[in-house]
């Protein structure tokens, strides 16, 4: 049982209050717009048919049955296998470009390049290398999250203090050695980050790549919708697309404050 100081408890108190307001205020927000939302479509405000309403998307999903569970488990392996292979690709690179300055200066302009490429552009291409299956979707998710996920990791693991660099340096130690002692660790926070943003991108990936080749999946649903004027669909889906973007951030954050944890942070 720790003893806290009067000031310690008052201040933990207080952190206590503002996270309860935070959450309060976060479903009273989202609670105050679908109530808003359902109440605008009742009575004409908005057209329900452009608009839908709360009570139509879940009607919708309802109606879906158990296929809706298909096409979000289909979406949702997709966004994992992109989002597992560009993580894990974009650190490997990223240490390489800093293992090897040479390289990352000689390299620096096609990452650009290929960086801010629009990727949907590459889709009849990607789809004439690969074909019309899983693979061409997730490589569409892989080329719109790995470039931008490795120079930020990268950037990363260049901004370490060189103070740091330099107390390693005084002690011989080895290159590997710095970076698995230095580098990595004061950059694990801002690479956990980095997979945070990236799996947003996995998302957008993987959805640009079902509307163009998938049977399957929400982006599918999207789409179908769309074609067939299903608008209430449509928007059913781009709020499921929402919900599971904001539990795969969760995930991470939760990985994240679980390793500040360990480390005492």
């Amino acid at each position: 049982m720790f003893n806290y100081s009067e000031e310690h408890a008052a201040y933990l108190r207080a952190i206590r209050k503002q996270k309860f307001w935070i959450h309060f205020f976060r479903i009273f927000l989202l609670l105050f717009f679908l109530i808003f939302w359902e109440i605008s479509a009742n009575f004409g405000w908005l057209n329900p048919f452009l608009y839908s309403s709360p009570s139509r998307i879940f009607i919708t999903l309802f109606s879906l049955d158990s296929s809706l569970f298909h096409h979000i488990g289909i979406t949702l392996y997709e966004v994992l296998l992109s989002f597992l292979a560009s993580s894990f690709l974009s650190i490997v690179c990223a240490s390489f470009l800093w293992r090897f300055p040479f390289l990352a200066k000689v390299l620096d302009p096609f990452f650009t390049i290929f960086n801010s490429l629009p990727k949907v552009a590459l889709g009849p291409l990607i789809i004439i290398w690969i074909g019309a299956n899983l693979s061409s979707i997730c490589f569409m998710a892989f080329l719109i999250s790995f470039f931008t996920t490795t120079i930020t990791i990268y950037q990363q693991f260049s901004s370490v203090p060189s103070s740091y660099l330099l107390l390693m340096q005084s002690m011989k130690a080895k290159k590997y050695q710095i970076f698995w002692n230095v580098i990595f660790p004061s950059s694990l926070d801002s690479i956990l980050t980095a997979l945070k943003i990236n799996a947003a991108m996995c998302f957008i990936g993987v959805i640009m790549g079902e509307f163009l080749v998938s049977k399957k999946g929400i982006g599918y649903l999207i789409q179908y919708g769309s074609q067939v004027f299903r608008l209430d669909l449509v928007i059913s889906g781009i709020l499921l697309l929402g919900i599971l973007s904001y539990l795969f951030y969760l995930l991470i954050d939760f990985i994240q404050h679980f390793i500040h944890k360990k480390r005492g942070n």
